[in-house]
């Protein structure tokens, strides 16, 4: 992960009221091995993230500048460090208006992965810690803990610069319900949002329900299959990238590689070419099992509550809008 630029700064926010004060460095961090951990640190715990939304920059102004220095770096009409020191002036004088939040540590890294240029934005705490130094005494430490990220942003340049149309080229951390402590940060970056990234997710597993049941597919193969896409979305959460339809299509059908996606695409589920998988969403997709007897039921988690409602004082389920296939079938026998 070549790490391009990269710099800290520091605003001095305490709960109690007090002014923020910034302390800026100067000049970028240097590379090192310490820095490379860090953000490696820094992407796995905000992959791992859940809550996030995606979006895209509004129209450059007076209200929304951090888009307008950002392409003034990238244009090299300025440097790494004024471009940053730029952004956490005006972070500050958010964050002072908000009220609502602590101070920090404020990371700036202009990086690549792969051929994609990211830029990364964090908010970043520390926590208490004890240590035990050369003389073997056990003292106090501080550390960063990356485990407690709650304001972060990542920026895709290469997406931003090379695709025009794109909505989800900015992702960061929304917070539990949309908490309005991450709003100025959200306003700092100049965001908006672009794709409903959970919703996108449940509308994905709808169709790829209503595909496994218009394949009238064995068990074993739809729980195959249930697999195979639950283990491709939590992949790609895991490398921060989305899913994109056409490779999942291939991945579900090697054999029909077009044959998901065609039914995405002529049932008209409205989709992204590409999206960004919801984990929290993923968590609550499974399917229900069970034989007996002559008797096999299955459904996915999502039908209970709406098509499928269980008593479990009666221990009975309550089953609504049976596949054609079905009531064919029962219509045939009664007659």
């Amino acid at each position: 992960m070549p790490i391009r630029h990269c710099i800290v700064h520091l605003i001095d926010k305490k709960p109690d009221g007090t002014p923020a004060v910034l302390h800026a460095r100067d000049t970028e961090l240097g590379a090192s091995q310490a820095i490379e951990n860090m953000l490696a640190d820094l992407n796995e715990s905000y992959n791992a993230k859940q809550g996030k939304a995606w979006g895209f920059f509004h129209e450059e102004s007076g209200a929304y500048p951090f888009s307008g220095w950002l392409k003034a770096y990238l244009d090299e009409s300025q440097d790494f460090a004024a471009f940053s020191r730029q952004a956490v002036e005006q972070l500050q004088k958010l964050m002072e208006e908000s009220n609502l939040s602590t101070g920090g540590h404020v990371l700036f890294a202009h990086y690549q992965q792969g051929m994609t240029d990211y830029l990364a934005i964090a908010l970043l705490h520390h926590s208490e810690g004890v240590a035990v130094n050369d003389a073997l005494d056990v003292t106090a430490a501080k550390h960063l803990d990356l485990s407690q990220l709650h304001l972060a942003a990542r920026i895709n340049i290469s997406e931003w610069r090379n695709n025009a149309n794109s909505k989800q080229y900015i992702s960061f951390i929304k917070g539990k319900n949309g908490k309005k402590v991450s709003e100025y940060f959200r306003d700092f970056i100049g965001c908006q949002e672009g794709v409903d990234g959970p919703g996108e997710t449940r509308t994905l597993l709808k169709a790829f329900s209503d595909f496994v049941e218009s394949e009238d597919l064995p068990e074993e193969k739809a729980r195959e299959k249930t697999k195979t896409l639950v283990g491709y979305a939590s992949s790609q959460a895991k490398l921060g990238e989305p899913m994109t339809l056409t490779e999942l299509s291939g991945l579900i059908d090697e054999e029909r590689p077009q044959a998901f996606y065609n039914h995405i695409r002529n049932k008209d589920y409205g989709l992204s070419p590409e999206i960004p998988a919801d984990k929290r969403t993923l968590n609550q997709f499974q399917r229900f099992t069970g034989r007996a007897e002559g008797l096999s039921i299955s459904f996915e988690a999502h039908l209970l509550g709406s098509k499928i409602e269980y008593d479990e004082s009666s221990d009975t389920l309550v089953i609504r809008n049976l596949p054609t296939q079905l009531t064919d079938q029962l219509k045939r026998r009664k007659n």
